[in-house]
């Protein structure tokens, strides 16, 4: 137990605004799920930007540091429901915006040059919404959600409770 103390399990992600949190969460209420769906709860809708997985706590004020990058201000339009085969359900953009696009591949620059881990699959951008979800239905409509994006933070994620570390800007 020691052990595992002595690490915190970290991703970067887009964290929305209290405002746009509550989108998602109109979002996801929208939907018709099975009995066996796992709704993730809405203080822990996100989109993840880098997974980045156990790293010594001793590391933590390097790596806040470390991955301070500019990040543009852009507009996100969240506007495809989508069931994934992994039994995920997910909100996606129709178009991903270049300017995310750049903050990733910036992102994965800065994890590089800390000798961090960089997943090698390409980036779909998405917030999900359930797991477990196989036969969820989507709304009829599609979703039309727009996310004014003003940064990025570093989380930690220890029993499904996820806690902002630091924020970029």
């Amino acid at each position: 137990m020691r052990e595992r103390a002595a690490f915190a399990r970290l991703f970067l992600a887009l964290w929305p605004a209290p405002a746009v949190r509550a989108a998602l969460a109109a979002q996801q209420s929208r939907w018709r799920w099975p009995a066996s769906a796992l709704p993730v709860e809405p203080a822990a809708l996100h989109l993840t930007l880098h997974f980045i997985g156990p790293v010594p706590r001793a590391r933590l004020q390097e790596l806040a540091q470390g991955l301070a990058r500019p990040c543009p201000r852009f507009m996100l339009a969240l506007d495809q429901s989508e069931l994934w085969p992994n039994h995920c359900a997910t909100l996606c953009p129709g178009e991903v915006p270049e300017a995310l696009r750049s903050l990733h591949a910036a992102l994965a620059d800065a994890l590089r040059g800390l000798a961090l881990p960089v997943e090698s699959r390409a980036f779909r951008p998405h917030v999900t919404l359930a797991r477990r979800a196989t036969g969820a239905l989507p709304p009829a409509a599609p979703a039309a959600l727009r996310w004014p994006v003003r940064g990025y933070v570093l989380v930690q994620s220890a029993g499904g409770r996820y806690t902002p570390v630091a924020r970029y800007p």
